[in-house]
Order: C-alpha cells, then sequence, then structure tokens
C-alpha cells in the first residue's frame, strides 16, 4: 500500500493485487523511533494515529527477567538536539485500524484494486512480462512490485534468489487482553539468564484499553511443546504464568483465542530485475524483537517506488539504481537480524555480559543505525557502499567478540536451538 500511494502520487497508473486480508492477523504493532516520520509521509502523522486510537505512545522499552531485575531503554535527549534532530517519540499500533485507513487513503489516491491472488509469473530471462491471477485474469504491466510477504516471496522464489539466513525458525503466538491501566512502552519478558537460546513475551498496547501479548520461541520448542500434547492456548498461557503481571492477565480473561505464525529472519540478495523490484518481508524479513519490520518495509517502498517514478520513461529499471537499492535492504537487514541473533538470542555474549548489559550492546547501535540512516538517506553509490562498509565493521566486531566469548566459556548451552 505504501508503494502503491508513493507511485501514483507521482502520477503513474497503479494496479494493487491483493489477495483476501480479512482473514491474515497483520503482525508489526510496536514502531521503532524512525517509522513515524515514514506514516506522516503517507499522511498519516503521529496526531492523527492517536486521535483516532489507531496508535498509543511508546515512550521506552522495558526488558524483564524471570528473576525480576529490569531495564528500561529511552532514546538520548542529545538525539533530539542539532545536528541529529531526530524525533525521540514514537507509537505502538493497531495494525488492523492502520492498515484500514491506509488503504482508504490509497484508494482516494487513485490506486486500482484487485482482491485476487497472482499464481503464476510470466518472465523472459529475468524480464517479467506478466502475471496471471487465481480468477483467471492475466496481467501486463511495465513494472512490477513484489510486496506478497515472507511466506510467498514470489520474485525471489522464482528466480531462485540467493538468501542469508540468521537463526533458526520461529513461532510467534499471541492474543490481546483488556488494558487494566494506559501504557507507554513496549514490555518484553526474556527468560534469557542461562546457556540456552532465549525466548520471550512481548506486551504492547496497541490501544488504551487493549494490549497485546505474545510469546516466541524456536520452532523446535514449540514442536517439542506440541508433542507434548499441549494446544497453543496451553503453550501461551504457560508462559504468561511464569510472570506475575502476565498470569494475572491470562487468569482474568475468560478464553485465550491465540493468533500464530512462523517465520524465518532472512534478506534475499539481487532483489531487482530489469523491470521488477522486491519489497517489505518479499525481500528480508527482520526479527520481530528489533521493531524494525513495519520501518523497513516503508523505507522498501518508498526507495522502490522513487526508482520507478525516475525510470518511467525509460525501457527498463537502471542496473545501479536498482542494485545499490538491494544492497541496502540486505545491508540493514542482515545488521538488525545478525546482531539481534548474536548478541541477544544465543547464549556466549549474553552469558558473558549478563542479559541487561547484553540488551545495551545491541540497543544503543541498533537506534543509532537507524537514526543515521533516516538522516543521511544513501542512495547514491558512494553512500551505499560506505554505509555498508561501516555496517560490516560492526557486525565483524560483534562476530568476533562472539567468537571470545563462546571460546572463553566452558559452559555449553543447556537448551541450544536446532
Amino acid at each position: 500500500m505504501a508503494a502503491a500511494f508513493h507511485l501514483a502520487k507521482a502520477g503513474l497508473n497503479v494496479l494493487c493485487i491483493e489477495a483476501d486480508t480479512e482473514k491474515r492477523d497483520p503482525v508489526g504493532e510496536s514502531l521503532d523511533w524512525s517509522a513515524p516520520e515514514l506514516l506522516a509521509a503517507l499522511g498519516l502523522p503521529m496526531t492523527r494515529l492517536l486521535e483516532e486510537q489507531m496508535a498509543t505512545w511508546k515512550r521506552h522499552v522495558i526488558l524483564k527477567l524471570r528473576s525480576g531485575a529490569s531495564e528500561h531503554y529511552v532514546p538520548n535527549d542529545w538525539l533530539a538536539r542539532p545536528p541529529f534532530n531526530v524525533e525521540l517519540r514514537t507509537l505502538h499500533v493497531d495494525r488492523t485500524r492502520l492498515d484500514r485507513a491506509l488503504r482508504e487513503i490509497v484508494v482516494s489516491a487513485g490506486v486500482s484494486w484487485l482482491r485476487d491472488k497472482v499464481v503464476r509469473v510470466e518472465h523472459y530471462d529475468r524480464t517479467v512480462t506478466s502475471v496471471a491471477t487465481r480468477s483467471g485474469a492475466e496481467i501486463c504491466s511495465r513494472w512490477y512490485l513484489d510486496a506478497s510477504g515472507s511466506a510467498a516471496s514470489l520474485f525471489p522464489r522464482l528466480f531462485h534468489l540467493p538468501a542469508d539466513e540468521f537463526g533458526p525458525k520461529k513461532v510467534a503466538i499471541w492474543d490481546y487482553f483488556p488494558a487494566r491501566e494506559p501504557l507507554e512502552g513496549t514490555t518484553l519478558s526474556a527468560d534469557c539468564e542461562g546457556p540456552f537460546y532465549m525466548s520471550w513475551i512481548w506486551q504492547i498496547p496497541i490501544h488504551p484499553k487493549t494490549i497485546s501479548v505474545g510469546y516466541v520461541d524456536s520452532g523446535a520448542s514449540i514442536a517439542e511443546k506440541r508433542k507434548r500434547g499441549m494446544s497453543l492456548q496451553d503453550i501461551l498461557r504457560e508462559q504468561m504464568d511464569q510472570f506475575p503481571e502476565l498470569r494475572q492477565l491470562a487468569q482474568s480473561a475468560a478464553a485465550i483465542s491465540p493468533h500464530t505464525t512462523s517465520f524465518r529472519c532472512r534478506a534475499y540478495a539481487k532483489t531487482n530485475g530489469p523491470n521488477w523490484l522486491v519489497i517489505g518481508e518479499s525481500a528480508a524479513v527482520v526479527d520481530p524483537m528489533t521493531s524494525n519490520g513495519v520501518t523497513a518495509a516503508l523505507r522498501h517502498a518508498e526507495e522502490a517506488a522513487r526508482i520507478i517514478v525516475r525510470s518511467r520513461n525509460r525501457k527498463q529499471l537502471p542496473w545501479l539504481p536498482r542494485s545499490l537499492y538491494s544492497l541496502r535492504v540486505r545491508y540493514m537487514a542482515n545488521f538488525f537480524n545478525s546482531g539481534i541473533e548474536k548478541v541477544v538470542y544465543d547464549w556466549p555474549i549474553r552469558t558473558r555480559l549478563g542479559p541487561i548489559r547484553a540488551g545495551d550492546v545491541y540497543t544503543i547501535p541498533a537506534w543509532s543505525i537507524n537514526n543515521i540512516y533516516s538522516r543521511i538517506r544513501p542512495n547514491g553509490l558512494a553512500s551505499t557502499i560506505l554505509f555498508g562498509m561501516f555496517l560490516g565493521t560492526l557486525r565483524f566486531a560483534m562476530n568476533l567478540f562472539y567468537w571470545y566469548c563462546a571460546r572463553s566459556q566452558s559452559a555449553a548451552p543447556a537448551r541450544a536451538a536446532s
């Protein structure tokens, strides 16, 4: 929808093909500090989101451990001062309401909508020539954007694009509960005090009266619980019972009807062709703990739309801009996914430093990189390559520290993810 809006605003004729979304459970409710600016560019400023109760304030992130220890993560005030001028406020959003409002904006911008599903893509070499839908329609266009989502990843699978993958397959199980009091922050409750792969629970107040509570663990761990005969309701309730405030929520609920999704954090390479680009989770799946998924998708949409608009009178997309776009998508996703896996999910760094300090080691660079990207907006060859080298240096240092911590600790993982 974001890409369609930017393209239509530039005067292009846009058709958005989307399967029925009513049965889909949208995720991405806790936004990072770069997302509000991107939403405002779509006609959804923070004031409107809050006034129409599509969002609540997210002023901080709280990490709580099973032992009772906790830490508040809040952006430093100096980021709001020149030369950075970073917006220190961000939001939690009700994705169902947000998506509905954005769809109305997109339709008003002149985008045509087709409720259907693409089932076949015709192509000549790496040029897409047409797409066919389940209803039998065949659609030809000069340009194509694949925003089909992580499960489909239509063009990456069609063209067998290489991918970087991080960590094991994970499963998220969540439901919604009445909020006892207004909250202005995301709370993460983690089982991470020990040499094993981490699991965690989120609390996200998406509405003044509604809180989203979800549990994330490795697919192997969830599969083991299912083999023991546990239902999704049992699994979510068991995890909530381990934390006092969540236990009260679970006990107050008449019933738990959980939503679920599985995912593998990854980033595809070469997500471009002569007349197509891949955006959103079709291109890269970023771990939900980073709160970077919505920001990444909106950035992809904006940058991909800009390339198409600038190429509107060409026969194909120029090789350099589309290749640099693909590099930026991969650089950013790999940085966030590698960081969260090595520093937080896996045990060596977390066990050596302690969960709280490990959270600092990940959070400070992650927030900084997002803000740097928002300010310098790397688009050209030099800025993209330099930015990639900077991220590569940070990842190398992190991997070296991970290796050192793993080598220097004698404790073997007791619950390593497979």
